[in-house]
């Protein structure tokens, strides 16, 4: 045993020293290239520190802006399920493609006009006349200008698709395609320079007043909004909505469960719409996603209590409209207001967009997603709320110049999309054919059917208004579709 250790021990010693000596080399040749790179460079200073952490905070503003801008653009599909939800099964096709080329029409019209009309330069404060075809991008210079376009794109398809839902159900798709491609060519970007034209190389005439609108209650959902009030108009109301007498025909429709999965996914998208418009990765976004948040809570609530107490019972659709009301509401306001404003902001919205849905029923304006009363009415609502709760504090010269951002929003809108509309009627054709109507225009359309497992059945009665898309309008529990088994 002893003669196998006096073996053995020589050979684990002269191991051990061979190992030694490759870690001492290792780390005198990792030892020499450190002090080798330190002698290369020079030594941090205040200024390399500072330019450093401005990189830092640069990429993180790209980074943010631009995960902001996708919640936003996850918002188009919130507002189709939204629209598909409270409409007829029929037209559950049309409605889907309407709100892809809205993205898609809008996209393209915006990158090739609307983008320079909205920021580009101007000596007048009226529009942009630069940066066509994103021509302000130059290879190898400063990508913001890709950063900002694609988060404003986003805001632009989103007032676009706000007036799918109000045109719902009686649109002929080609008449709606040039609507769309107008709007975010021309109409949407007219208004944005006013407001926000500064925010790149344009200097608008109303910001320069002090108005108020962070994130867009008046720039993009009043845009919508009375755009859409403009479409409903124009193309009057769908058949059998109104009697003869006078009376409103409720038309369920045919998904409320998806309606409320879109709501839920807009509300998600409003947490890059409203905190995203910082355009900036700093401590700010905190009171922004807190604001959003409570408005759109206290929305859905008083919404809630407003059907409530008017139906006798708390009606599904007027309660997510009214969360979607606490949202534009605050879009505004979102930055400048404290959270005890935020609720009552909310709150008042889902009060108003009841009774601005009721409203418009009583005048026959048939709206079938309530996107006037939500986008266009709560829009101005949220603009004169930023200037009344103002957290910097509030004067009649806020108050005026918010006033009359929503005035000039109304004037500007309205009549130039009432007669685009009119014009749109006179050449392609705006609205469908009764029979086309009637037959749904998912085939008449598209010849196509978004249920091909179902066979949908046409019923309704009439009662009190109680929502957009509610059954309990008829006290009707029976849903549209029956399933047949399958040819």
């Amino acid at each position: 045993m002893k003669k196998i250790e006096a073996v053995i021990k020589p050979f684990k010693y002269r191991k051990h020293r061979l190992i030694m000596k490759k870690l001492g080399l290792s780390i005198l040749f990792a030892a020499i290239c450190i002090s080798r790179s330190w002698a290369g460079d020079e030594p941090p200073t205040i200024e390399s520190n500072k330019n450093l952490i401005e990189l830092v905070q640069s990429h993180a503003d790209y980074v943010w802006t631009l995960v902001a801008a996708a919640l936003v653009f996850f918002m188009q599909a919130g507002f189709a399920m939204v629209e598909t939800g409270f409409t007829r099964a029929k037209n559950a096709v049309n409605i889907m493609m309407k709100n892809l080329m809205d993205f898609s029409m809008g996209s393209l019209a915006f990158w090739a006009i609307g983008f320079g009309i909205m920021f580009g330069g101007t000596s007048t404060g009226w529009f942009g006349t630069s940066g066509f075809f994103l021509s302000d991008f130059e290879v190898g210079g400063d990508p913001w200008v890709l950063a900002f376009w694609m988060f404003q794109v986003v805001f632009c398809a989103t007032a676009a698709t706000i007036v799918s839902g109000a045109m719902a159900e009686r649109t002929k798709f080609a008449g709606y395609l040039i609507y769309s491609a107008v709007l975010s060519a021309i109409i949407y970007p007219v208004f944005g320079s006013w407001a926000w034209g500064s925010l790149f190389k344009g200097e608008g005439w109303l910001e320069g007043l002090g108005f108020i609108d962070f994130a867009g209650s008046t720039v993009v959902h009043s845009v919508g909004g009375w755009a859409a009030l403009a479409g409903a108009i124009v193309l009057g109301p769908r058949m059998g909505k109104y009697t003869k007498g006078g009376k409103i025909k409720p038309i369920l429709g045919h998904n409320m469960p998806l309606a409320a999965l879109g709501v839920f996914i807009l509300w998600l998208g409003w947490f890059g719409f409203n905190p995203g418009s910082t355009t900036a990765a700093n401590k700010d976004i905190a009171m922004i996603f807190v604001n959003t948040n409570l408005a759109a809570a206290a929305g859905a609530v008083l919404a809630m209590i407003t059907s409530w107490t008017k139906f006798g019972k708390p009606e599904v659709g007027m309660s997510l409209n009214g969360a979607l009301a606490g949202l534009v509401a605050i879009t505004a306001p979102c930055a400048s207001v404290t959270p005890l404003s935020a609720v009552v902001i909310g709150a008042a919205a889902g009060i108003i967009v009841v009774l601005s849905v009721l409203f418009f029923d009583k005048i026959k304006v048939d709206d079938p997603v309530g996107a006037i009363s939500v986008h266009g009415v709560c829009g101005a609502w949220g603009t004169l709320a930023a200037g009344i709760f103002n957290i910097g504090g509030t004067s009649a010269k806020i108050i005026g110049v918010q006033l009359l951002g929503i005035g000039a929003c109304f004037l500007w809108v309205f009549p130039v999309a009432f007669l685009m509309f009119k014009l749109i009627e006179k050449t392609v054709g705006l609205r469908v054919s009764p029979e086309e109507e009637l037959e749904g225009l998912d085939f008449a359309e598209h010849g196509g059917n978004a249920y091909p497992d179902f066979e949908v059945s046409s019923h309704g009665g009439v009662g009190s208004y109680m929502g957009p898309g509610s059954p309990s309008a008829t006290g009707d529990p029976v849903g549209q579709f029956k399933p047949v088994q399958q040819i």
